[in-house]
């Protein structure tokens, strides 16, 4: 019997919005990197006061594109223009459905004039694919998924390593490394760099406010080349990152890695939920929160929601770019930071001690998503919805619970609105939910990114500088 596809499975559910709240996946794993080196407080506080190095070798998606159609192939999915893309550059390439909204993103390398590397979650390597399979393009494309969340003890293994060196120490680490000066190439662009005398590639890249470079090769050299960054690290305080404190590092610059790929109606992208499996991600990607629209169109956003109003290029055709093209961005939701009240999570966090009733669901630190893909009503004082928070965490920098979210176009900085934490009626199903009550916690409307140290020392371009304050 053949296995299941996307569609089947929801078909069986009778409703995708009750499906996808109650996959038994439960939250987002970022796996085999351990938990924490040191602890996760000292991890954080690494990439503002020294130098962090971050483990991307295992959470994301690998997929090789090659061939003569691989460049059409991209354009005609991405709503960035290709039209200056040269070799040893990356772009954040970003497509969307037939109706405009966001499928995901993720990191686009181009190696050579027919060589790029897409490194992300996913839904996007699988809009890929799907697309090369079926629109007749001259491409190779192979995928090295992500390593499995829960491995169990046994090997893994991937075809690369991937590593950041992040912080306001990060050059004096890296040149270190290299042995002598290295040039700080612009934003995006990739170059080699050596370590113990590897030559390895390297991207200019920064999540931390700061210079920094983003390294990988093959994943043999792993254990060396990690310990060589290090030991060479040791005297500039720089700190390996675990997964607690890797998961909570875009509260600080403002991306929001988890959106829901708006796959899951039209008739249009009928052909596509049949092609995907029923062990997809797409399949599995757990909904959390208290949020529950009438239809899935209700989680889905479009580019301006996310900050990628700027990439929108219509030097070209894509798909989606008719539904784009008739959409008002200013009539889009805007992306911002909610300053979470500290006396508020703390009453979160007191409910665990009080056996009287039902606790507040669980707010985890320094991450506090229990979703794949989370969404919390945000509310002004009359009750009426007027955003959803995506993202939720605990930022050890700014010693403030915060969260990110997309708010009705109307809604100012420094308003007061509220979080509605905690799913209805008790809680879902969900693995990664315990009974629990919803508690209304005060926040106030913030820029992104929220860090002041992003926000002013942060040179490079992209959509951190295009998201008004």
């Amino acid at each position: 019997m053949p296995a299941p596809s996307l569609q089947e499975v929801l078909d069986a559910s009778g409703n995708t919005v009750d499906h996808l709240r109650n996959v038994q996946v439960g939250a987002y794993v970022y796996p085999v990197v351990a938990a924490e080196f040191t602890n996760w407080r000292r991890e954080v506080g690494a990439w503002r006061e020294t130098a962090v190095l971050f483990d991307q070798s295992h959470h994301m998606d690998n997929l090789f594109i090659s061939g003569p159609g691989a460049l059409a192939l991209i354009s005609d999915t991405a709503i960035n223009s290709v039209a200056n893309f040269p070799v040893d550059k990356a772009k954040q390439y970003v497509p969307v459905t037939p109706y405009g909204h966001v499928i995901g993103d993720g990191i686009l390398f181009r190696e050579g004039e027919e060589e790029f590397v897409f490194v992300g979650r996913s839904p996007a390597v699988n809009w890929l694919l799907y697309n090369a399979e079926h629109g007749g393009y001259d491409v190779e494309l192979r995928a090295d998924r992500r390593s499995p969340s829960r491995p169990m003890g046994k090997a893994v293994s991937r075809d690369y390593w991937r590593l950041q060196i992040q912080g306001p120490r990060a050059w004096d680490v890296i040149e270190k490394v290299h042995g002598g000066p290295l040039e700080q190439l612009k934003f995006f662009t990739m170059s080699h760099m050596l370590v113990g005398g590897t030559r390895v590639r390297a991207l200019r890249h920064g999540m931390a406010g700061a210079p920094g470079l983003e390294l990988w090769g093959p994943y043999g050299d792993y254990d060396r080349i990690r310990d060589t960054i290090l030991e060479a690290g040791a005297e500039f305080g720089l700190e390996p990152a675990g997964a607690r404190a890797y998961s909570c590092n875009t509260l600080e610059s403002g991306w929001i890695p988890s959106p829901l790929p708006g796959i899951y109606s039209g008739d249009e992208l009928a052909g596509y939920r049949q092609w995907l499996g029923g062990n997809s991600f797409e399949a599995n990607s757990a909904v959390a929160g208290s949020y529950v629209p009438e239809s899935v169109e209700g989680y889905y956003s479009t580019p301006w929601e996310l900050g990628y109003g700027s990439f929108i290029k219509y030097d070209h055709d894509f798909i989606g770019r008719d539904a784009l093209e008739a959409m008002d961005p200013a009539a889009q939701r805007r992306k911002v930071t909610l300053a979470w009240d500290g006396n508020d999570v703390a009453a979160i966090h007191a409910s665990m001690y009080q056996k009287e009733e039902l606790p507040y669901k669980f707010f985890d630190l320094p991450n506090a998503n229990y979703g794949a893909s989370n969404f919390d009503s945000v509310v002004d004082a009359s009750g009426k919805v007027v955003g959803v928070s995506m993202f939720t965490g605990y930022s050890w920098n700014e010693k403030r619970p915060l969260s990110l979210a997309v708010v009705d176009p109307g809604v100012e900085t420094g308003s007061r609105l509220k979080v509605i934490w905690g799913e209805p009626d008790g809680g879902t199903r969900k693995s990664s939910v315990e009974p629990h009550r919803q508690y209304a916690v005060n926040v106030e409307v913030g820029p992104v990114p929220f860090s002041e140290a992003v926000r002013q020392d942060y040179t490079d371009g992209g959509w951190r500088k295009s998201v008004p304050v």
